[in-house]
């Protein structure tokens, strides 16, 4: 297998997530910054978009967006599929959560405890810059501009108890589940763990605030933010488990829990956004193969876990959902009542309802509207 060329930082959110799961499915790789002649003129023209994470194939072809990364590594060779029908659907919540679910404690903890994080994240943000640019000016607009997209997801002032709360409710209830299970799902990592770890990787797991506090208060969760970064699976603490998922498609109280929890956020998020763009889509009718921006310039409203909030509006979220939506769709109607059983324990059935009037779909690298 010739090896791939992974653009990625250490720092960057979504490049954990690719990064883990190329780890995990043994493919060769080799981790650049963006900060090349090459990657600058050849591999973002062709990503449309300079983001992160983007992968180089040994062929030319570029792949941008964690998700897809992942989606044509495994369309080629499935390794991290689960075929049990609550088990798929679990899984693929989990890459929801992770991807959208947990931004809020990942932007808080990252940007609101500078005499912890501030010197770690400069440097970092420094090592971005090209050869010949002052690093300096470049970093602090960088640092900027994501202290501002915090905000833009409701991270202000108001929230900070909020968001503490509910964090470290979900800390202590994935850590009881990772206490018993190596992984989300059993003895192997499935989607959801790859969508889980990104940010419970680079902003919750490496930042040296959060990073003691999950070392301090979730040791169980540390070690599987561990294991993820390791090539083998990494379960010696667990030596009578299998290295599979776990048999006849069971999905752990202790997991149970931890969805019933998310859901007080993900929920009405979900609900608020699709609202908000929904009606931009009816006063807009974008045209199909329109390009979707990262957010569409609306505004949700909604009470979630105790707060009020104002958050961007982000047409992926949707993207992501569809999946879990599309896969309770083909099941059977045995399999379906079974999955919808296990979302109604969780507070999770109004997810299946939440729906764009327009398909968030993708062409070459660019998010379109269907």
């Amino acid at each position: 297998m010739q090896e791939v060329i992974l653009y990625a930082a250490p720092a960057s959110l979504y490049s954990g997530k690719a990064r883990s799961y190329l780890i995990k499915a043994g493919i060769p790789y080799r981790e650049i910054f963006p900060r090349t002649r090459h990657f600058h003129e050849v591999v973002v023209p062709k990503a449309g978009i300079m983001t992160l994470p983007t992968v180089e194939l040994a062929d030319g072809t570029v792949i941008r967006d964690s998700t897809r990364i992942i989606d044509h590594f495994e369309a080629h060779e499935p390794r991290f599929a689960t075929r049990s029908p609550r088990q798929s659907v679990v899984s693929l919540l989990f890459d929801v959560i992770g991807s959208e679910g947990l931004l809020r404690p990942a932007m808080h903890y990252r940007w609101n405890f500078p005499e912890a994080n501030e010197a770690f994240i400069r440097r970092h943000a420094e090592m971005m810059a090209p050869k010949g640019v002052d690093a300096g000016p470049m970093a602090e607009g960088g640092m900027k501009r994501m202290r501002s997209r915090g905000v833009a997801l409701g991270v202000t002032p108001e929230n900070f108890a909020g968001i503490e709360s509910y964090y470290e409710g979900f800390l202590e209830l994935l850590d009881a589940h990772f206490a018993e299970h190596g992984y989300l799902l059993g003895g192997k990592p499935s989607i959801g763990d790859f969508g889980l770890i990104a940010p419970l990787y680079a902003h919750l797991g490496r930042d040296p605030y959060p990073v003691r506090m999950m070392q301090t208060k979730a040791v169980h969760v540390f070690r599987w933010v561990e294991r993820m970064n390791r090539p083998e699976l990494d379960t010696g603490e667990f030596s009578d488990s299998s290295r599979d998922y776990q048999a006849d498609d069971e999905v752990p109280e202790t997991l149970v829990s931890v969805l019933r929890h998310v859901a007080r956020d993900l929920v009405p998020e979900s609900l608020a956004a699709a609202d908000r763009i929904n009606r931009w889509l009816d006063v807009k009718s974008p045209v199909a193969g329109t390009a979707i921006s990262k957010d569409v310039g609306e505004m949700a409203e909604f009470e979630a876990a105790g707060m009020a909030i104002r958050s961007v509006a982000k047409p992926y979220r949707f993207f992501l959902l569809k999946r879990v939506q599309d896969a309770v769709d083909a099941l059977d109607p045995q399999a379906s009542g079974d999955v919808l059983d296990l979302l109604a324990r969780c507070d999770l059935s109004q997810l299946l309802d939440v729906r764009l009037d327009r398909e968030v779909g993708w062409e070459g690298n660019q998010e379109v509207w269907r």
